[in-house]
């Protein structure tokens, strides 16, 4: 049993802190979608979010993707079809399969968004001195590496 999120765990002390410094970075980063229309849930974000970086992807692979059912992630592609910000289109493999692209609409969307979004991180940053900015940097790094998944052991092949 990894012990580091236990109690008397020896990194129990530390996921506190970083849990709680991390609602600070969430505040900020939900405070500037606010003014965002329409508003977005997380998962319509991730949603659009992964069809930017995923153009042409199929309705199964995004269901993979976000983690839920084809048919929950198919209604949710309609909410966001009939909001205007995503399509489906024949495949580019297959005109049998349906894939999703963002529409204008989506894109400026998220361009907003994360232009708002990058702002207020950027007014925050302004009030934190510069070494203390590049650690933050540094740590947010490795955390998101530890974050993934391991990858197979090479010498297992």
């Amino acid at each position: 049993m990894d012990l580091a999120g236990a109690p008397e765990g020896p990194l129990h002390e530390l996921s506190v802190q970083v849990a709680e410094a991390a609602e600070a970075l969430v505040d900020a980063w939900t405070k500037a979608s606010h003014a965002a229309s329409p508003r977005l849930s997380a998962l319509q974000w991730e949603a659009l979010m992964i069809v930017r970086h995923k153009p042409g992807i199929n309705l199964t692979r995004m269901a993979v993707e976000i983690g839920a059912a084809p048919p929950a992630v198919s209604r949710l592609c309609d909410r966001l079809e009939a909001a205007g910000l995503l399509r489906r289109e024949p495949g580019r493999a297959s005109r049998r399969e349906i894939g999703l692209v963002l529409t204008v609409a989506g894109d400026d969307l998220i361009g907003a968004l994360l232009a708002r979004r990058y702002a207020r991180f950027g007014e925050v940053l302004s009030r934190m001195p510069s070494a203390e900015r590049t650690g933050l940097l540094s740590g947010l790094q490795a955390f998101t590496d530890a974050a993934q998944p391991a990858a197979p052991d090479s010498a297992e092949e």
